[in-house]
């Protein structure tokens, strides 16, 4: 399976709460002490930390994965984090809320953007004042760190995998419908990729593929059908189609975004990738069917329409190599047998038949977890 990270990359600077809202009683004080004490921990995420591994462990109640532990950092802030937003939202048009939010100067970094990789001069921060912004990163990165716990558990639990695929899906999907279309108006072209909808359609796309490709996995390791295969393979296509689709709209709507970026590439490389996996596996249920004419018709199609060189991470490129290998010695075992048994006419293009697809894997919905405290800020 292919993987990029740079989504999980994300780095902000320090908000203290407490110092920018002020407090009517001693429990808002509290409330936003401890808003600014979990903070301090997703600020650390990362970060260059001089903890050793063993008081990371201890400090998360035993768990020994770096991602496990910066998720179950993210876990504790977002209800405190949903809880004060809830409360601003309801006098969020006073002029000295508006001024105490500006105060808290909000910055993150984004991974998804020109800057990242052509700033010479460290990484850009971007300040956006308005909660929704705080909310809405710290939801990216949720998403992401789900996802790349996803993929750390491929080698070891792909049922696991498949689901936390689905409920980073499920973060990217309620992302984009319900917490960033509210902070449209404080956007600029020029502002973040990853507080716009269009991107995080297209994360949550992309994570339902890869949803699917665990499930394939799983298929594979029960030598399910080879048709159902060729359907489920071409559904990832169809999965990634739609993300491309998003794609093109958020190059529209930001300025720092370029298709060159990682995340087209990964797009692009796994929709050939699994194109071809497709292709190989219908040809295969059709030489079951004893239509090994057409089978060598649809292989000669996927290797003349394969893109063999693209771009893209060296890992990558290994598995397409990979691919395209095993197709052309299918085919050669196919016409030869073609040859010496069968002696079938190999039809052309406009006589082969098409890839079907098949999507089945869904989100699992986010559902926001809010601490409901009430909080007194002095107006």
């Amino acid at each position: 399976m292919l993987h990029f990270k740079d989504p999980s990359k994300l780095r902000t600077k320090k908000i203290v709460f407490e110092a920018v809202y002020p407090a009517q009683d001693s429990g808002t004080l509290e409330q936003l002490k401890e808003l600014s004490s979990k903070r301090v921990n997703v600020e650390s995420i990362n970060e260059n930390n001089s903890i050793t591994d063993a008081i990371a462990r201890e400090m998360s109640g035993g768990l020994t994965s770096q991602c496990e532990q910066d998720i179950q950092k993210l876990e504790l802030y977002l209800p405190l984090l949903e809880n004060l937003v809830q409360h601003v939202d309801l006098i969020g048009d006073d002029p000295l809320v508006i001024r105490w939010t500006s105060d808290l100067k909000i910055r993150w970094t984004s991974v998804l953007s020109s800057s990242f990789f052509f700033n010479l001069m460290g990484p850009r921060f971007f300040q956006i004042d308005n909660l929704r912004f705080e909310l809405g990163i710290v939801l990216f990165l949720y998403g992401a760190m789900l996802r790349e716990w996803a993929s750390q558990l491929l080698v070891t639990d792909l049922v696991q995998s498949a689901t936390l695929f689905r409920k980073a899906a499920g973060v990217y999907s309620y992302l984009a419908h319900e917490v960033l279309p509210s902070l449209e108006g404080a956007l600029t072209p020029e502002g973040p990729p990853e507080a716009t909808s269009s991107v995080s359609s297209v994360m949550s796309f992309i994570c339902l593929a890869e949803a699917q490709i665990v499930t394939i996995m799983k298929a594979e390791e029960k030598r399910s059908a080879d048709g159902l295969l060729a359907k489920l393979h071409y559904g990832v296509v169809q999965l990634f189609d739609e993300a491309t689709d998003f794609f093109s709209t958020a190059a529209r709507e930001c300025k720092d975004i370029s298709p060159s970026l990682m995340v087209w590439d990964y797009i692009s490389f796994s929709k050939g990738v699994h194109e071809l996996r497709s292709y190989k596996y219908m040809a295969q249920a059709l030489k079951t069917d004893g239509q090994i004419g057409t089978a060598i018709g649809l292989l000669q199609h996927a290797l003349n329409n394969v893109q063999k060189n693209v771009g893209g991470m060296e890992s990558w490129r290994t598995v397409m190599k990979q691919d395209i290998d095993t197709v052309i010695e299918l085919l050669r075992k196919y016409k030869h047998e073609n040859e010496f048994v069968w002696h079938e006419k190999v039809p052309f293009d406009d006589h082969l038949p098409l890839l079907q697809g098949k999507k089945i894997a869904t989100c699992i919905p986010y559902r926001p977890e809010r601490w409901e405290r009430t909080l007194a800020l002095k107006i």
